[in-house]
């Protein structure tokens, strides 16, 4: 009997919405596992046998233990390639992924809850500074992303042609945890219409915040 799949997460980290809707999208059944990282679980030593970082998410999965939520879905996408997460052609594959790390390499990186934690623990900063600092980032990130999006032909439905790839698995994260901390997204009209269009399907709706079995 094959190990079940089971994925590693909480509710808000927005690494593991993105693993949660590949896996929806491929149609994987999973477990889930979840670790509360207000409450420091990530750090508990059984944990970080599994994950060395003490990061959300992990992926356990055809006996092997996968961590990075970029690396989860290039994994999930190569095993099983339907429906695929990326275009055929080199120079798309590639448009992709460049809209994909904007969001995951640039935006995530300096506005995740460690880097929120320090502000406020370390640094002193008040909550209107905290905020401010993530919407910053966030603005300057989807700044770009519009402007790459709405004057590419390539751009349809979702980020890449009609069909959703890596970038909108990316993007829709983002633009939720955008409107929890009340930021102004009426610059970017196209990152609300891929996102709606993308948060109308189910492999979306399932993976929000909100549907998790931790959300509190």
């Amino acid at each position: 009997m094959n190990a079940p799949t089971i994925l590693h997460g909480y509710f808000r980290s927005s690494a593991s919405f993105r693993v949660r809707i590949a896996l929806n999208l491929k149609r994987i059944a999973y477990e889930d596992a979840f670790h509360h990282l207000r409450r420091g679980e990530q750090r508990e030593p059984h944990y970080l046998e599994l994950n060395h970082q003490g990061l959300v998410p992990t992926l356990e999965i055809d006996g092997q233990i996968l961590v990075q939520s970029l690396s989860i879905l290039d994994y999930l996408d190569e095993t099983r390639p339907d429906p695929p997460l990326l275009p055929a052609a080199p120079a798309a594959r590639a448009r992709v992924r460049g809209l994909a790390q904007i969001v995951a390499c640039d935006i995530h990186p300096i506005d995740n809850l460690r880097v929120l934690n320090y502000l406020r623990k370390t640094l002193l900063q008040p909550e209107d500074a905290v905020r401010n600092w993530y919407n910053l980032w966030i603005a300057d990130g989807f700044g770009a992303i519009e402007a790459m999006l709405a004057r590419s032909p390539e751009t349809g439905r979702f980020c890449h042609g009609d069909n959703v790839t890596m970038a909108d698995i990316c993007l829709v994260p983002q633009v939720i945890n955008a409107r929890n901390f009340d930021l102004d997204m009426t610059p970017f009209p196209t990152l609300q219409r891929i996102s709606n269009a993308a948060l109308a399907l189910p492999a979306f709706d399932r993976a929000i915040p909100s549907n998790q079995k931790d959300f509190e």
